[in-house]
């Protein structure tokens, strides 16, 4: 079956805590309930982690590429920061969908370059919890496509 890593970065485990105004009410653990239910039905398997050490989301990064045939990442601050991640989604080679619960090109300056974006398929922000829901559709079309072609 098809197998989708999704990557949370840093801060993402006070998600529903932190700044509800801009990131809502949900916590990680519900988006993560969202997420392997629409996996279900897409037909899809998902294995769902967070961490806040930069070198830890390399790994897991890294670990994708023996056992995942796609990425689904949002890492948070260190889309903003991390040469690392970008060149670590590089050199995997899987297809990537950076996600954000939040608009970030509505929010401050230093929020609107991802350093991600450039080694993703595309980019998803801005919808709340909806954008990984989003990430998953778009990231299953992707590997279908591939597994047709």
């Amino acid at each position: 079956m098809t197998m989708i890593h999704i990557l949370n970065g840093p801060n993402l485990n006070l998600l529903g805590l932190r700044e509800p105004h801009i990131y809502g009410h949900d916590t990680l653990a519900s988006v993560e309930a969202m997420c392997q239910a629409k996996a279900k039905a897409l037909g899809v398997e998902i294995t769902f982690r967070q961490t806040n050490v930069e070198g830890e989301l390399v790994n897991h990064i890294h670990e994708a590429r023996e056992k995942a045939q796609g990425l689904i990442i949002n890492a948070g601050a260190y889309t903003h920061t991390s040469i690392a991640l970008h060149d670590a989604v590089k050199g995997v080679g899987l297809p990537t969908i950076e996600v954000h619960l939040s608009n970030v090109h509505a929010r401050e300056a230093f929020r609107h370059h991802s350093y991600m974006a450039a080694a993703a398929k595309g980019v998803i922000c801005g919808f709340g919890p909806q954008s990984y829901i989003l990430a998953l559709e778009g990231l299953a079309h992707i590997l279908k496509q591939k597994e047709k072609a």
